[in-house]
């Protein structure tokens, strides 16, 4: 199949994009590319987040069954106790709500974005 184009990246609302990026640097460990208060960046060299200032922004409910699905950040890690540490020290928050069991866990970004931590499939 052909594609119309590449994936080069994801933008995601925020109301301080600067603190966002720096969110996703510490988790990532990409690099910080913008850093604006209109607009922020990470990008690995293939991929990237961007994060654009929206005035009023109000974050996605977790969970959210009044609206359509919204999309999330699925990340792979070796160990869950030390990224959901990791996570939260860098300013994430864990909702109450967690359906993932043993294998994953939801979080929310400091703009109130979830995100998934999922243990990395050992082969």
């Amino acid at each position: 199949m052909n594609s119309i184009g590449d994936l080069i990246m994801v933008n995601l609302d925020s109301p301080d994009p600067r603190a966002h990026a720096e969110f996703y640097h510490r988790l990532l460990g990409w690099e910080i590319t913008a850093s604006a208060d209109e607009y922020a960046m990470v990008t690995d060299g293939h991929s990237s987040l961007g994060f654009g200032l929206v005035e009023g922004y109000q974050p996605p409910a977790w969970p959210d069954t009044s609206a359509g699905k919204r999309y999330h950040l699925d990340l792979y890690v070796d160990d869950l106790d030390k990224a959901e540490a990791a996570c939260l020290e860098a300013g994430a928050a864990r909702p109450e709500f967690q359906p993932g069991g043993e294998r994953w866990r939801v979080l929310t970004d400091p703009a109130g974005h979830p995100f998934c931590i999922c243990l990395r499939p050992r082969e």
